[in-house]
């Protein structure tokens, strides 16, 4: 099996904590939901570093996981991850040209593993529609503890549907302020049409700083005020002051 080394960007204490709570809603959804696929309205919404994410989350804890790049359209998953190197990939395998295990790849990551796209292909929804695909998510089935797929929009193609049929779960990456309620709601129908159970909903690219609620106040400029900045190496805000009125 051939290896790639990700070199992947440093989080935030606030995504790797975010990513932390969508892993364990998605673990709270059942044992049953072995296969979860990711689409979103439009491009450009963050589905793929979302499904990046996860895949990497699970595999952190020491889960046996596989990232399928999906979109036979237009990746974008190898220069996110900035993979050099040719590899095979979904379309390959899907039109004959190779074997899973040729196509799956290793990662500088422990337990997590890849099936990149491939070239794009003129004809992604006919290979989607065969057996030869599903065949295969029945064999990652019996290797891997969670299968993460990067579908296309799903409000452009169809193909999202299709995959949707062979998973256990579906997920909807929306960018705030940017999609429509309108279209939301009709690729959420489109979805649940599918069969497939729709687990939820990811509003992603959200601007902390316009937050006012709960997590503001963890998460935003209140964090150290709260007294754990302590933990991390500063020494919270605002004691001396809340100190001198309390006189």
């Amino acid at each position: 099996m051939k290896k790639v080394n990700l070199e992947l960007e440093e989080e935030s204490y606030g995504v790797r904590e975010a990513v932390k709570t969508l892993r364990t809603n998605i673990q709270f959804c059942g044992d049953d939901k072995q296969v979860i696929a990711l689409t979103s309205c439009l491009p450009g919404e963050g589905k793929t570093c979302t499904a990046l994410d996860i895949a990497r989350s699970f595999a952190e804890m020491n889960r046996p996981v596989i990232l399928i790049d999906a979109d036979m359209r237009k990746s974008v998953l190898a220069s996110r991850l900035q993979i050099q190197d040719s590899v095979m990939g979904l379309s390959h395998f899907l039109s004959g040209q190779c074997t899973l295990a040729e196509a799956i790849v290793s990662t500088s990551i422990p337990k997590l593993h890849l099936l990149m796209s491939g070239p794009m292909a003129p004809n992604p929804t006919e290979l989607l529609e065969t057996n030869r695909f599903k065949g295969m998510v029945e064999s990652l089935r019996k290797v891997y503890d969670y299968i993460i797929i990067d579908c296309p929009p799903m409000g452009l193609v169809i193909d999202p549907a299709i995959i949707a049929r062979q998973s256990d779960g579906i997920i909807l990456v929306v960018e705030s302020a940017k999609t429509k309620y309108r279209l939301a709601q009709d690729v959420k129908a489109k979805l649940e049409y599918t069969g497939c159970p729709v687990l939820g909903v990811v509003l992603n690219k959200v601007e902390r700083g316009k937050q006012k609620g709960y997590y503001s106040k963890y998460y935003g400029k209140e964090y150290k005020k709260n007294g754990y900045g302590s933990y991390y190496g500063e020494k919270p805000a605002g004691r001396k002051a809340e100190k001198k009125n309390e006189k």
